[in-house]
C-alpha cells in the first residue's frame, strides 16, 4: 500500500547546500578567536549559500520577516471589533422601531410618546443601552430581529474567544444547537474538575469525545492535548481582554450577560476558564499588547491574533537560538509556515538540515568538556582549501608552475598525476596506458586496431625530496596583531603550511610557535581556536629559545626559520625564567633576542622575518636582524602572506641556502 502526501521540501532541482563553503565559513570566524558553537550559528544566521553559489535564506532573515508580521498585525488591528459591530446593530434596531412609531397609525398616541421617550433616554453606553432594551416590547419586526442578532452576536463571538470556529458554525443556529453548547460546556466543565482531582479515566475522555468530538476540529488524542489547545485558547482570550481599555473591558463584561439572551452561557464559560487556569498555569494569563490600527476584530478573531502573537513570539525565541542546547530542529515549523507562508518553512527546514550535516559530518567534534571543536577532519579541508588558494596566488606570480607538486626529481611517492607542460618526473608507464586504452574504446575504437597516446593520457610519478628540512614558524601572539586585522591572516598561514607539510612533505618536521610576553609550542588546533588576549610584550627572545630547541632535536634535519612578527622585540626571558618587559625596546632584551638568533643560524638555519607593518622603527630593526642570520625580509600585504610563507619554506626546501635566499641580498622577492 502506498501513501501519498504534499511535498514540502522545497525546489527540488535547488543546488545543495556546500558544505566546503560553510566550513570555510565557520573556520574564518574561528580563526578570528570565535568559538566554533558561535561560528556555526553566525554563518546559519546569515544565510547559507548552495553550490551554484546563490545565497540561502538564514535565521536573521526569518526573524526579520517575523518580526515584521507581528508589527503589522498591531498597526493593522483594533480590539473594538465586537463593540463596533453591537453599536451598529443597536443603531439599527433603534432606527427601525422609530420609523415603525412614526407610520403606525393605528398606536395609541400615549403609547407612541412613551415608547418615543424611552429611546430618546436611553444612556450613551453600548452596553447599558442594550442592557435598557432587554424588556422593551418592540413594535418592529425588523427591529426586534436586529436586537435579537446582537444577543446572537455576543453568544457566538465569546465562544468563538474559546472555541476557534463557533462564530461560524453557530450562525442561523437553532435553540437545539444552543442546548448542545450548553450541553457540551457542562460535560467538558465536569471531565476537567475530576483531571483536576485525579479522578478520571481514559474511558471518561473517550465518552467526552464520542459526544462532542465533532466540535474539536483538533481531534485531540488524549485529555492532556485537549488541555493544551483549550488553554492556548483561553489565555489569549484573555490576554484580549487584558488589552483592551478599561472602558471597552467594562462594556464588553456588561454585553456578555446578554449572550444568547441568559447568562448559562457566562457562568460556563467563567467556570472553564478557571478550570484551565488551575490545570495550565504556565500559559500566558497576565500578558497584553498594544493594538494601534483601525481594522476593528471581533472577539474570536482578535483572539486568533493573540494567538499569531504567541506563535510569533515562540518563533522569534526559537530563531534566536539563544537557549543552551538549542537546535534548529526545535523550530515549529507548522507554526513558521501558517504565519509567513511554506517557503519560510521550507528556507527553516534547509537550515536544520544543514545544521545536522555539519555535525554529522565530522567536521564538528564535541570535546570532553562538552564544547563544539573543529575536528581533525576540519583542520584538514580548511587546510587543503587554504593551500589551494595559496597555491594559485603563487602559480600567478612571475609564470610559475602549481605549488601543490610534491617534491623535484627525488624518491617516488607511488602516487601519479597527469603531465604539465616543464615537468621533468619520470613518466607513469602502466597509468599512461591505461588512459590511453580507456579512452580510444570509450571513443568507439577497439584496443587491437592499435592505441594512440595523446597528452591527455600521460600521467607522471609524483617524487619526494631526499632532505628533511625541520620548520619552526614563530608566529607574533600579541594584541598588536588582533588590535590591526594580522590575526586571521597569521593562522590561515600557519594552517596552510602545515597542510603542506603533512600531505606533501611528510617527511618535513614542523613546530608553531606562538610568542606574546611569553613564547609556547602549540599544535595547530590550539593555534587556529586561539582568541587575541591583551598582554604586553613581544618575546622573540623565548621563541627563538624553543626554536634552537627544535633544530637541535633533529640534527638531521635542514632547519628552516620563519618568522611573522609585527612589532620589535619587547620582552625575554631572564636566567631564572622570569619575564623582562620594557618598553620602548630595553638594550638588554635587543641582545638577549640577537644572542639567540645567532644560535640560529650556527644550527644552519634558513632565515626569514615576514614583517607586517610600515613602522620603520621595525623595518631597521628586521633588515638589520636579517643580514646578521643571512637571511632575508620579505614585507607582504595580508593577504598575501599565506603564499609569502609558503614560497619561502618552498624555496628553502629545493635551491641551497644561498640560491633561495639570493645570498642573504634579496629582502624582498620570492624564494621560488
Amino acid at each position: 500500500m502506498s501513501r501519498y502526501t504534499r511535498y514540502a521540501g522545497g525546489d527540488p532541482l535547488a543546488p545543495p547546500v556546500d558544505l566546503a563553503e560553510a566550513l570555510a565559513s565557520i573556520g574564518e570566524d574561528v580563526m578570528a578567536g570565535w568559538s566554533p558553537e558561535r561560528a556555526m550559528r553566525e554563518y546559519l544566521r546569515r544565510g547559507a549559500k548552495g553550490t551554484g553559489g546563490q545565497q540561502r535564506t538564514g535565521l536573521d532573515d526569518l526573524a526579520r520577516r517575523v518580526a515584521q508580521r507581528r508589527r503589522e498585525l498591531l498597526d493593522r488591528h483594533s480590539l473594538d471589533g465586537t463593540l463596533q459591530q453591537v453599536r451598529e446593530l443597536l443603531d439599527k434596531a433603534v432606527l427601525a422601531e422609530r420609523k415603525q412609531l412614526a407610520r403606525d397609525p393605528m398606536m395609541d398616541e400615549g403609547d407612541r410618546a412613551f415608547r418615543q421617550l424611552q429611546l430618546d433616554d436611553l444612556p450613551p453606553a453600548t452596553s447599558a443601552a442594550v442592557q435598557e432594551l432587554s424588556s422593551y416590547d418592540w413594535q418592529s419586526s425588523e427591529a426586534r430581529e436586529a436586537y435579537d442578532r446582537i444577543k446572537d452576536l455576543l453568544g457566538r463571538e465569546l465562544l468563538d474567544q474559546r472555541f476557534a470556529g463557533m462564530k461560524q458554525a453557530l450562525e442561523n443556529a437553532t435553540e437545539e444547537d444552543r442546548a448542545r453548547i450548553g450541553e457540551m460546556l457542562r460535560d467538558l466543565n465536569e471531565l476537567l474538575e475530576k483531571h483536576r482531582r485525579g479522578e478520571d479515566t481514559g474511558e471518561d475522555f473517550d465518552d467526552f469525545m464520542a459526544k462532542h468530538g465533532d466540535l474539536f476540529p483538533e481531534q485531540p488524542k488524549d485529555i492532556e492535548e485537549l488541555l493544551d489547545a483549550l488553554a492556548a485558547r483561553s489565555a489569549a482570550a484573555q490576554r484580549m481582554l487584558n488589552s483592551m481599555s478599561a472602558e471597552q473591558r467594562a462594556e464588553l463584561m456588561e454585553l456578555s450577560a446578554q449572550a444568547f439572551g441568559s447568562p448559562d452561557l457566562m457562568d460556563q464559560l467563567a467556570r472553564m476558564d478557571g478550570n484551565l487556569r488551575a490545570l495550565r498555569p504556565g500559559e500566558d494569563w497576565a500578558g497584553s499588547e498594544r493594538f494601534q490600527g483601525e481594522e476593528g476584530l471581533g472577539l474570536g478573531d482578535g483572539t486568533g491574533v493573540l494567538q499569531d502573537l504567541a506563535d510569533l513570539d515562540h518563533l522569534t525565541d526559537q530563531l534566536a537560538q539563544s537557549r543552551e542546547g538549542s537546535q534548529l530542529d526545535d523550530i515549529d515549523l507548522d507554526a513558521l509556515a501558517r504565519q509567513l507562508g511554506a517557503e519560510a518553512a521550507v528556507d527553516a527546514r534547509a537550515l536544520a538540515q544543514l545544521e545536522r550535516a555539519l555535525r554529522d559530518s565530522g567536521y564538528l567534534k564535541r570535546a570532553p568538556e562538552g564544547d563544539l571543536r573543529l575536528s581533525p577532519r576540519a583542520m584538514r579541508q580548511l587546510g587543503k582549501q587554504l593551500l589551494r588558494d595559496v597555491a594559485t596566488r603563487l602559480a600567478s606570480r612571475q609564470g610559475q608552475r602549481d605549488a601543490r607538486k610534491a617534491g623535484l626529481l627525488g624518491e617516488p611517492t607511488g602516487a601519479s598525476r597527469g603531465w604539465e607542460f616543464g615537468d621533468l618526473e619520470p613518466w607513469a608507464t602502466s597509468r599512461t596506458i591505461t588512459n590511453a586504452v580507456v579512452r580510444t574504446v570509450a571513443a568507439g575504437g577497439s584496443a587491437t586496431e592499435g592505441v594512440r597516446i595523446t597528452l591527455d593520457d600521460i600521467e607522471v610519478t609524483e617524487t619526494e625530496e631526499r632532505t628533511r628540512a625541520a620548520v619552526a614558524l614563530l608566529v607574533d601572539t600579541s594584541f598588536s596583531m588582533a588590535m590591526d586585522g594580522r590575526w586571521v591572516p597569521m593562522k590561515r598561514t600557519a594552517l596552510a603550511l602545515h597542510q603542506l607539510l603533512s600531505t606533501r612533505f611528510r617527511g618535513d618536521l614542523l613546530q608553531v610557535i606562538g610568542f606574546g610576553r611569553i613564547a609556547q609550542v602549540m599544535d595547530i588546533e590550539r593555534l587556529i581556536g586561539l582568541d587575541s588576549q591583551w598582554e604586553k610584550g613581544t618575546n622573540l627572545h623565548h621563541a627563538l629559545l624553543l626554536a634552537n630547541r627544535f633544530f637541535r632535536k633533529h640534527p638531521d634535519a635542514q632547519p628552516v626559520l620563519l618568522i611573522v612578527t609585527d612589532g620589535e622585540p619587547t620582552s625575554h626571558l631572564e636566567p631564572n625564567g622570569e619575564v623582562w618587559f620594557d618598553y620602548p625596546p630595553h638594550p638588554l632584551t635587543i641582545a638577549r633576542t640577537v644572542q639567540e638568533l645567532d644560535a640560529s643560524r650556527r644550527l644552519g638555519a634558513q632565515t626569514t622575518f615576514f614583517r607586517l607593518g610600515d613602522d620603520p622603527g621595525l623595518a631597521r630593526f628586521v633588515d638589520s636582524m636579517a643580514r646578521r642570520a643571512d637571511g632575508r625580509t620579505v614585507a607582504p600585504e595580508l593577504d598575501e602572506l599565506g603564499s609569502a610563507v609558503v614560497g619561502s619554506y618552498l624555496g628553502s626546501r629545493t635551491r641551497s641556502p644561498r640560491d633561495a635566499f639570493g645570498g642573504g641580498g634579496n629582502r624582498g622577492g620570492w624564494a621560488l
